[in-house]
């Protein structure tokens, strides 16, 4: 695995400070410009970046709230640890890893974790616009590098069309996106073939 990055390099720093302006953007929010496809981002950047992004994000995020922004963000690994809590399976969880290694943890958690029941948490965290109350205005998904492969961004985002509605839904990808294929980190082949948009070019 290479070694994480403390700081971005600056084509990535130029991505990142297009992320709000487009977030904010009228586009963005309504979907509009999308031929009639639903309004699903990927921003992908390099794995050893991690660091700098995260703390990116935030900033983004803080931002965001002071200007009375409603969006949820979500860090993919701690819905993981919720998810498994909320079961009482973390322990069990624990004590499969330790005695049978992360084969044996990763085939035990495929159910609990399937991504639909992922994705079903992650709606329950929005408000779509019922009982009078503002409508979610967009999705922040992040930390699936700590995730994966427990939660795959293509699985994950084709389990979610059918649950948040019209709600913009950012991915944030620590690999290469090409537009049509997801990469894990950049260095791991897969046939994952998804189709979103690329928040940033």
């Amino acid at each position: 695995m290479a070694e994480l990055n403390t700081k971005a390099p600056k084509g990535l720093n130029d991505r990142l400070d297009q992320i709000l302006p487009r977030i904010e953007s009228e586009d963005f929010l309504k979907n509009q410009g999308l031929g009639n496809e639903i309004g699903f981002y990927v921003f992908d950047y390099p794995a050893e970046c991690e660091l700098p992004v995260r703390e990116h994000l935030a900033f983004m995020t803080d931002k965001l709230t002071k200007r009375g922004r409603n969006f949820v963000s979500i860090n993919l690994f701690e819905t993981i640890i919720e998810l498994l809590d909320s079961r009482k399976l973390t322990e069990r969880a624990f004590k499969v890893q330790k005695e049978r290694g992360d084969d044996a943890l990763f085939n035990a958690l495929k159910g609990p974790l399937e991504q639909n029941r992922v994705a079903d948490f992650i709606a329950s965290k929005i408000d779509q616009g019922s009982d009078n109350k503002e409508q979610t205005e967009f999705i922040l998904l992040h930390g699936l590098g700590n995730a994966w492969p427990i939660i795959r961004g293509h699985g994950l985002l084709n389990a979610l069309h059918a649950k948040v509605g019209n709600v913009p839904t950012v991915l944030f990808y620590p690999g290469e996106y090409d537009g049509t294929a997801l990469k894990p980190f950049g260095r791991i082949e897969s046939n994952n073939y998804y189709r979103a948009f690329k928040l940033v070019p």
